[in-house]
């Protein structure tokens, strides 16, 4: 019977927007460790012995703290020094985490979990498509692996299919040769939609990449558009066996297809201002339209409080809406301590982000408050809005009903996301994205860049570019 294989599982998982001063700290993180890392698909490997050192991830939000990252850092590389001799390393990262002072803190980390591994033993990351990627993270690494859908619906894959392609390289004793091309493009996610054209056949190249002879995986990166740092762009990586040439072939074919559509990546849904996306959702057949608040986007690293959507609701005297949700501790815990069926005036959002928003004042009725006090439900004229005491996006149907609200039966439902998750997209009868303010701008030529690569498609619009020229070896 042969040895069990050891692979240490660590990672930090945080998608920065630097365009918010919001910092990240260490009381927001999700921290897990030990065993309550092992996950049933890490399970599924009966071949692995799996060393949980430590895992973290977060709501987007602002850079994060360096004191955090680095406390979390020195963790990980303590537990990983202390489970040594390791076969591989195993590490989810997001792919957009900027740490203050530090700047790109996945590069940092795998590069510090390298120095104490060594260049022998292999490490593979897996990442989400909206991340930044930097050749020093390719080359601290020997394998990444993304997600390929956006809204996501691949996260379990993409991590069974990592670790897969590190087992891989363990048995095999492979060392991938892959490369990178860095594509001059910055796109908000909610452009590069995978179930539409061009996304969509763009994606599909990857299959059959990954079904060429001697081809281990290739992932197209959207890129996180947020970000005002050098390596924010689409990425196209491609990793082979040995064959770095080949590999070489399908990534330029592939970046130079994605830079050809360059001008039709769009928004797959309707895009309109507040009111007039109140006035179409009003004017619609539809018995329920989900408006996206995409400004405010938690989702995206926006503060997710502002209050504009409900002022512009009870300006216009909406009668049947439903806000979810709203940041806002203070408020929950005055609906806490007025309690359910009282009514109250509140002072409500505007406290985080002071740049988009202001604090509106709203009078009504303390309908629900959840179980761990952490949500509440206020009505004030027609509209339900879903108080929370932390930053949260609101991206299924469950997280409504639980609060006692079934959002299709209401007219409008005013969600603070860019594009609908996979829950909202699916049962959504009809749906507007508001370009609304906030940090999360879908107008990302209004954002005030100084630091991403130039010329940039769409901030320049005219210049020539060919994948060949940029194309790296990595690995």
């Amino acid at each position: 019977m042969r040895d069990m294989i050891r692979i240490a599982c660590a990672g930090i998982l945080h998608e920065s927007n630097t365009f918010s001063p919001l910092s990240t700290g260490i009381e927001v993180f999700r921290i897990q460790r030990g065993p309550e890392i092992i996950d049933e698909v890490m399970a599924e490997f009966e071949e692995v012995e799996w060393i949980p050192v430590l895992t973290a991830d977060t709501t987007p939000s602002g850079p994060v703290d360096k004191e955090t990252y680095l406390s979390l850092k020195s963790e990980i590389i303590d537990g990983i020094r202390r489970a040594l001799p390791l076969d591989g390393v195993f590490m989810p990262l997001h792919g957009a985490m900027e740490v203050e002072e530090i700047g790109d803190g996945e590069s940092d980390l795998a590069e510090a979990v390298r120095k104490v591994i060594g260049t022998d033993v292999p490490v593979a990351a897996s990442l989400d498509l909206h991340g930044n990627i930097t050749k020093e993270l390719c080359e601290a690494t020997d394998i990444l692996h993304a997600y390929r859908t956006a809204p996501h619906r691949d996260q379990i894959g993409t991590k069974r299919r990592t670790i897969q392609l590190l087992l891989e390289c363990i048995e095999r004793g492979l060392k991938p040769a892959g490369v990178l091309v860095k594509v001059p493009l910055l796109l908000p996610g909610e452009k590069a939609i995978t179930e539409i054209e061009p996304g969509r056949t763009l994606y599909r190249m990857l299959e059959d990449i990954d079904a060429a002879p001697g081809m281990m995986t290739s992932s197209l990166m959207c890129g996180f558009a947020w970000a005002d740092v050098p390596s924010a762009s689409m990425s196209v990586m491609v990793y082979a066996e040995t064959d770095r040439v080949s590999a070489a072939d399908h990534a330029i074919r592939l970046a130079n297809a994605v830079w050809s559509k360059r001008e039709e990546f769009g928004f797959d849904v309707e895009t309109a201002s507040i009111d007039e996306s109140i006035d179409r959702a009003l004017a619609a057949a539809e018995s329920t339209v989900f408006l996206s608040d995409s400004g405010d986007n938690p989702t995206a690293g926006a503060a997710g409080d502002i209050p504009l959507f409900v002022e512009r609701l009870l300006d216009r005297k909406v009668s049947d809406a439903v806000l979810g949700g709203m940041a806002d501790p203070d408020a929950v815990q005055s609906c806490i301590e007025a309690s359910t069926g009282n009514t109250l005036t509140l002072s409500l959002g505007g406290k985080l982000d002071t740049v988009n928003g202001r604090p509106l004042e709203v009078s009504g009725l303390v309908e629900t408050i959840s179980g761990d006090e952490k949500e509440a439900v206020f009505q004030t004229g027609g509209v339900r809005i879903i108080l929370s005491a932390d930053r949260r996006a609101y991206t299924t149907l469950a997280q409504f009903r639980r609060l006692g609200i079934d959002p299709l039966v209401h007219k409008i439902v005013v969600v603070k996301l860019g594009y609908l998750f996979p829950d909202l997209r699916d049962a959504a009868p009809k749906s507007i994205m508001a370009l609304s303010p906030g940090f999360a701008n879908e107008m990302i030529e209004e954002l005030p860049f100084h630091r991403v690569m130039r010329p940039t498609y769409p901030l320049d619009k005219e210049f020539d570019w060919k994948a060949g020229d940029v194309c790296q070896a990595i690995g």
